[in-house]
C-alpha cells in the first residue's frame, strides 16, 4: 500500500428508506461488511459512521483525502461495494479525485450526490 489513503465514511445505520424488523441489519452495515471483506490491500481506510443524513437517497457514503475533492454517493447497495472500492482506488490515484463517470464502473455512475473541495486550496476544477 501507498502511504496515500481515501477515507471512505459510510453509514451503518442507512436503512435505505426501509422499516428495520426488530434485532434486524440495516442496510449500510451490509454494505460497509461487504467493503471490508473486498478491501484487501486497497489504499482506503474503512470508517462507519452513525448517520450522513442522506435518508431518502439509501446508502450512502463519502470518500475524501487531503488535497482532493471530496465526494458524496448515494443509492448504494451491497452488491456495489467491489466496485466503490475499484472506484476508492481510481480515486486516489487520480490528481484532484475526480473520476468522471465514463471512467466509474456502470453501477456507479450516477451514485455522486455532491463534491466539496479541499479545505487546503481553493479548487476551481468545473463540474462533471
Amino acid at each position: 500500500m501507498t502511504d496515500a489513503v481515501a477515507h471512505l465514511h459510510v453509514c451503518i445505520t442507512c436503512r435505505a428508506g426501509l422499516p428495520l424488523e426488530p434485532g434486524g441489519v440495516p442496510m449500510g452495515a451490509d454494505l460497509y461488511a461487504a467493503l471490508e471483506a473486498c478491501a484487501d490491500g486497497a489504499p482506503v481506510v474503512l470508517r462507519g459512521v452513525e448517520c450522513l443524513a442522506m435518508c431518502a437517497l439509501g446508502c450512502s457514503a463519502a470518500i475524501s483525502m487531503p488535497g482532493k475533492w471530496s465526494y458524496l454517493l448515494g443509492g448504494l447497495r451491497p452488491e456495489m461495494a467491489g466496485d466503490l472500492m475499484e472506484y476508492a482506488r481510481s480515486y486516489v490515484a487520480s490528481g484532484s479525485g475526480t473520476i468522471m463517470p465514463s471512467r466509474r464502473a456502470a453501477s456507479l455512475k450516477d451514485m455522486i450526490v455532491g463534491r466539496v473541495p479541499s479545505i487546503e486550496s481553493g479548487m476551481r476544477e468545473a463540474a462533471e
